[in-house]
């Protein structure tokens, strides 16, 4: 794939106009375990404060975990401020962002489905957790 952080902007905002965003570990992990198959794709995003806070890295690990067993598509970017500008609303954790589909035809996002080649292309190279770098604005 060309841009694949261009292509992560564009499903995001679309998810976030259809109002199919999780955002936040706690709620991530929430929405995973009531609903799975509602999980379309997870974006974990690593800062400084993930080297330090070991809490947030077992959940990392853990939703990393959960993504693999239920074939979930998972990447990770390293701005987690653009992340935030990009799906945060005010003084909210955008650590990990879910995207969800609450109905029929919402799994045919073209941005989507480029998002899931692009990770099995990852997998295939061994790279089981591809990180992406979002486009500024």
């Amino acid at each position: 794939m060309q841009c694949p952080g261009k292509t992560l902007k564009e499903a995001l905002l679309c998810a976030q106009s259809e109002e199919r965003l999780t955002v936040g570990v706690y709620e991530s992990a929430q929405v995973m375990n009531e609903d799975p198959d509602s999980v379309s794709f997870c974006v974990l995003a690593m800062d400084e404060q993930f080297e330090w806070d070991v809490a947030l890295q077992i959940h990392f690990t853990l939703i990393q975990s959960f993504c693999f067993d239920n074939d979930i598509s998972i990447v990770r970017v390293s701005d987690r401020q653009r992340l935030h500008e990009l799906v945060g609303r005010k003084e909210e954790d955008s650590h990990c962002v879910l995207i969800t589909g609450p109905c029929e035809g919402s799994w045919d996002d073209p941005s989507l489905e480029k998002l899931r080649v692009f990770c099995e292309e990852s997998r295939a190279l061994n790279d089981w957790l591809p990180e992406i770098s979002l486009p500024e604005r």
